[in-house]
């Protein structure tokens, strides 16, 4: 019995105990690369919207996050992260841009100047993830 026990429970430890160790290390990296993306898309959403002289900081700055994090989403699921496109990047946060804004709102209901802030938000995550 005891060999039985052996035989059946040592195996799928082992195999437990090595997927635990693999991926959980790899699940920060990834979440490093979200919040990085967010806070980059907001300033520069916050930056874009105040050169625009429309709409509150925050409003933009979730413009921006929301540019961020779907040029992130965008560009999760590659081989080579490195391999990014920047007018992908730009039409991403563009696209992302004008739907947050039309959700959020705000005082500046202009879809073109919330494309704008996206897109120069996807544009400036591009360029700092490929400086790497």
């Amino acid at each position: 019995m005891h060999r039985i026990l052996k035989r059946t429970l040592l195996p799928s430890l082992m195999a437990a105990s090595l997927t635990g160790v693999t991926l959980v290390p790899a699940q920060p990296a990834a979440a490093n690369t979200l919040l990085r993306d967010l806070g980059t898309g907001a300033a520069t959403g916050a930056a874009s919207g105040a050169i625009r002289g429309c709409g509150s900081v925050l409003n933009n700055a979730v413009k921006g996050a929301a540019a961020g994090a779907a040029v992130n989403a965008a560009n999760s699921n590659r081989r080579n992260p490195r391999n990014r496109n920047l007018a992908q990047d730009a039409g991403v946060g563009a696209a992302a841009g004008t739907v947050a804004g039309a959700i959020t709102g705000g005082r500046c209901r202009n879809p073109l100047g919330n494309a704008v802030d996206g897109a120069a938000a996807g544009t400036v995550i591009h360029i700092l993830n490929n400086r790497k």
